[in-house]
């Protein structure tokens, strides 16, 4: 017979009547939405295990060993599933509290019961993020690792979901501790300077080798500021706005990429009269291609507001294919539509690519540079940071480290140090605001 839960009980738990403690125990349906195949329910706190308990009657299976277990109603006992149960006791759990999960057959009425049975427990139900931020307050993840999971949740393709994957491990958290190490070690330096500031021998502001260690930090940061801006298009996709004079050929170009009628294509000029967007794959890459309004003079009210958003969507796009004329951006790929009406066809030509929307003559020439230039803007080592708030969180340190620099006073450079050190520790969640943190766990599903 197992030994009870409670006082000398194998996994050290309180019984279920027991006073809740100030950590909640929280509980959540972890998979899709009943029906399905299998459906499976996690509980994490103080008293998940006499929750369990509270279920099977007291027939608890052993500490890390999946086991078939008689689910019922704590208190009529009305059967509610022949399921499977696994405990993870604390601290050795991914929440490092205690965690149970629930594996049961995944029809509508099996779950709302066990489900039921829970809140009867006085458990409180999860809300987004719940069970990763637990796992973040107790030291199980930092705050990188909780946005790379949140980004392989949401991964659509192969290449996102590989991006996220690669911060998911402790990466960052070693290389922020490497670059906090040598900030540390420089305002050592530099207060030491205050400590003997009366001494001759001492010197008033930053040595030549502090200078040196600053210099070679700034080139990381730099470095990594700029991981983010890739991987922020690996994450969110790459805009790729389609503009050009009214009539090119900019709608049917879209409908070929897309190959469907996304946007309505007419001989009439100023048919489109805002932007129209769609969303494809390109290389493992969302790209969301943007049709906008033809330039050209008009007293038309809506078709200047739709000229407005267009030239503001190219202005902000990562790409821009300029139809029809030749681009005032060097950047853009010039295309001229329309190659079937001419004498020779596809094909690039005086730095313009020709090709025929309507017959698809040269699309695939277009699609070959679009994988391209998408290569070109996401590829690279994977990238330690990903979001705007890190990037956000370097800035701030670049901006420190080089005012420590140019300070030529010691006691300016100790304290734009001490910023610099602060701002690195955002980075994985040691000095974080509760909006931010907020933020960031409200994207994630319940269950997770």
């Amino acid at each position: 017979m197992r030994a009870p839960i409670g006082d000398g009980s194998p996994y050290g738990v309180a019984s279920p009547a027991a006073p809740e403690r100030p950590t909640p125990t929280i509980y959540a349906l972890a998979t899709g939405a009943p029906p399905a195949a299998i459906a499976i329910v996690r509980v994490s706190g103080p008293r998940a295990i006499a929750a369990l308990r509270a279920l099977t009657a007291g027939d608890l299976p052993a500490a890390r060993r999946m086991t078939r277990v008689r689910l019922v109603e704590p208190t009529t006992h009305d059967p509610l599933d022949d399921a499977l149960a696994v405990v993870f006791p604390a601290p050795a759990s991914v929440t490092g509290d205690d965690l149970v999960e629930l594996h049961l057959h995944g029809g509508v009425a099996v779950v709302d019961g066990v489900l039921a049975a829970l809140g009867g427990l006085g458990l409180t139900a999860a809300g987004p993020g719940a069970f990763t931020r637990r796992a973040f307050d107790n030291g199980k993840v930092d705050l990188g690792q909780v946005e790379a999971f949140g980004d392989l949740v949401a991964a659509e393709t192969g290449t996102q979901r590989r991006a996220a994957l690669s911060r998911t491990g402790s990466r960052l958290a070693e290389r922020v501790a490497a670059w906090r190490a040598a900030l540390i070690g420089v305002r050592s330096d530099v207060e030491a300077t205050l400590d003997f500031a009366d001494e001759d021998h001492v010197a008033p502001d930053l040595t030549p080798s502090d200078r040196v260690i600053l210099s070679a930090l700034l080139v990381e940061l730099a470095s990594a500021r700029a991981d983010a801006d890739r991987a922020g298009r690996l994450r969110d996709g790459i805009v790729v706005a389609i503009t050009g004079p009214v009539n090119a050929g900019k709608s049917t170009l879209l409908n070929a990429l897309a190959r469907r009628d996304a946007a309505m294509v007419s001989p009439l000029p100023g048919t489109t009269r805002d932007t129209i967007e769609v969303r494809v794959v390109l290389a493992g890459v969302p790209v969301t291609l943007i049709d906008t309004a033809g330039l050209r003079e008009s007293d038309d009210a809506l078709e200047v507001e739709g000229i407005r958003r267009g030239r503001a969507r190219a202005a902000s796009a990562d790409l821009v294919i300029a139809m029809g004329s030749e681009p005032a951006v060097p950047s853009a790929i010039w295309v001229e539509g329309k190659s079937d009406l001419g004498p020779c066809g596809a094909g690039w030509r005086d730095g313009a690519l020709h090709l025929s929307a309507m017959t698809g003559d040269g699309v695939e020439m277009l699609e070959r540079e679009l994988i391209a230039r998408v290569g070109s803007l996401t590829s690279g080592e994977a990238p330690l940071v990903a979001h705007r708030w890190q990037a956000a969180a370097i800035v701030d340190a670049v901006v420190a480290i080089e005012s420590a620099i140019g300070a030529g006073d010691a006691v300016v450079a100790a304290e734009e140090l001490r910023v610099a050190t602060h701002s690195l520790a955002r980075l994985v969640g040691r000095v974080s605001s509760d909006d931010i943190l907020d933020g960031i766990f409200a994207r994630f599903c319940i269950g997770k």
